[in-house]
């Protein structure tokens, strides 16, 4: 799924990074700076629900799109809640890509 989504992404944003537990999103997003964070809901060791909620608490400005296999109403309701600006079902490619892109645009 990672490769797949880097793929669909890359004509339209540079992936500046990927990692695949939760515990190492904030250290990779101190590093490389990005414009959006997109997490996996069930990310390893510390959820995306979670790694989101982390980031936009430690910077109110994060950009964090959660993407999930479950297209659930509750689970959405609550990683906007946990200051999500956005939740995607990973079959919904083309509107993550276009969610980034409005993302982008609006930070440069």
């Amino acid at each position: 799924m990672v490769q797949a989504l880097g793929r669909a992404l890359s004509p339209a944003c540079d992936v500046v990074g990927v990692v695949t537990d939760g515990r190492e999103v904030a250290d990779a997003a101190a590093r490389l700076h990005p414009v959006v964070i997109v997490v996996d809901l069930n990310l390893p060791n510390v959820s995306g629900r979670e790694v989101c909620r982390q980031m936009t608490q430690s910077d109110p400005r994060a950009k964090v799109i959660v993407i999930s296999a479950m297209a659930d109403d509750a689970i959405r309701a609550e990683v906007l809640a946990a200051g999500a600006s956005g939740f995607f079902h990973k079959s919904a490619a083309h509107e993550l890509v276009l969610a980034i892109g409005r993302i982008w645009t609006e930070s440069t």
